[in-house]
């Protein structure tokens, strides 16, 4: 039978998308999986009642004390009514860096400044897609991430050519990023139980100089536009974007469907087009 933690009583909002979890033999595995090190810079988004932000503190605390490193975590926090619980369960554990929030209002570079960051968080399921491109955008910055998604958006991100659930996200994110679904999380491990199945994902940005990617904005619109129309053929799905001509210079079927591609050949496409400018 699994353990829960006991957390501090918090009405969950429905309109933050709050769904906190509880489940300790979860938590520890995140933990495991995450394993913090003295002197990293680890940043939290979204903590809630602090989860998986106590075991985090504690287990950075146990590094000290044993190598006598310094070790930081932050946690990024918009619900104004968690702070004072945040505050509350870790002043006598170690010091806890609490950002008043949006994070996507938040220069992630920023508080890279001391060491680069390992973002980790049970991320609002209603914006977890714009979460990760923020933090794409910051990915020079930032050495992994783990982050608790629905499922369905693992399977999205790790989801490789010829699969159903294949698309904009996958290419997106595979792009920049090696990544790697960890584990499955059910509905009971959280406190209210969400409608859907869970995962974590690793996700670890590629060196900038290995991505490849001439120009990011022309990149990002071909994806868009490949997959706007996932049955239409790219001859036709890319009419106006680029010719035939483009699309059998990279290797690619012109009277194929996106879902075919690999990310490779999106990269080259998307060059052969920005070249030719």
């Amino acid at each position: 039978m699994s353990t829960m933690v006991d957390l501090p009583h918090h009405s969950t909002k429905k309109s933050l998308g709050q769904h906190f979890l509880h489940e300790a033999g979860v938590i520890e595995r995140i933990v495991r999986a995450i394993d913090p090190r003295p002197e990293q810079n680890l940043v939290e988004i979204g903590p809630g009642q602090g989860a998986l932000t106590i075991p985090l503190l504690k287990r950075l605390k146990a590094l000290v004390a044993d190598t006598g490193s310094a070790a930081q975590l932050s946690v990024i926090e918009f619900d104004r009514d968690l702070i004072a619980g945040l505050d509350q369960l870790s002043s006598n554990i170690a010091p806890l860096h609490i950002i008043h929030a949006d994070v996507l209002a938040v220069d992630l570079s920023a508080l890279a400044a001391r060491a680069p960051l390992r973002l980790v968080g049970n991320l609002p399921y209603n914006i977890s897609s714009p979460i990760l491109f923020h933090a794409l955008d910051h990915a020079a910055h930032i050495t992994d991430m783990h982050f608790m998604l629905q499922k369905e958006v693992v399977d999205r991100i790790v989801a490789t050519p010829g699969s159903k659930v294949y698309g904009r996200l996958s290419v997106m994110l595979q792009a920049r990023a090696e990544v790697c679904s960890l584990l499955r999380v059910a509905p009971g491990a959280f406190r209210p139980p969400p409608k859907v199945d869970s995962a974590v994902v690793r996700i670890v940005p590629r060196p900038q100089d290995a991505v490849g990617i001439n120009d990011a904005a022309c990149f990002e619109r071909v994806v868009k536009t490949a997959f706007g129309q996932r049955r239409k053929t790219l001859r036709n799905a890319l009419d106006g974007t680029c010719t035939p001509a483009h699309l059998q210079a990279v290797g690619i079927d012109p009277s194929d469907r996106a879902e075919r591609i690999d990310v490779a050949r999106f990269i080259a496409l998307a060059n052969r087009i920005s070249d030719e400018r």
